[in-house]
């Protein structure tokens, strides 16, 4: 059994990459998928394909549209979503990505640190687990698949 999993959180890190490449050497059967990993290509999407806006609200609503359709349609395929919450970035898509897999129904498991504890304490009841490290992460999916 294969499965897909949607990788919510900040596109800044390397942390999908993290989790990519342990989950190949743990021999995980996961297919991974996520937002637009090139933040200058997220950004000017809009762009890209609607041609130029005449100022930058409209540039990003543009760009979010086509950015909304995307992670929409890569959840709604997805098996089971990881939402990782960090301490540099402001996580405002996490959220909204984490509050959209609740709301699909899909299972979710939130990375957090302790210290983002507080702040995130209902969208963390409401996940299916909420654990504070990838390798946590990993730790649970590997154990999806033991026999």
């Amino acid at each position: 059994m294969k499965i897909t999993v949607y990788l919510a959180g900040e596109i800044h890190s390397q942390w999908r990459d993290e989790i990519r490449e342990k989950s190949k050497s743990l021999q995980l059967p996961i297919h991974f998928v996520g937002p637009m990993e090139n933040h200058d290509r997220s950004d000017s999407i809009g762009e890209i394909i609607l041609g130029e806006q005449p100022n930058k609200i409209l540039k990003d609503e543009a760009a979010s549209s086509i950015n909304n359709l995307r992670t929409q349609l890569l959840m709604e395929k997805s098996d089971l979503v990881i939402a990782l919450f960090g301490e540099k970035y402001k996580q405002w898509n996490t959220a909204m990505d984490a509050s959209s897999a609740l709301a699909l129904g899909k299972p979710l498991i939130l990375v957090r640190p302790e210290t983002l504890h507080h702040p995130l304490k209902e969208l963390s009841r409401k996940a299916n687990v909420t654990v504070e490290s990838i390798d946590q992460a990993l730790k649970v999916l590997s154990y999806i698949f033991e026999g």
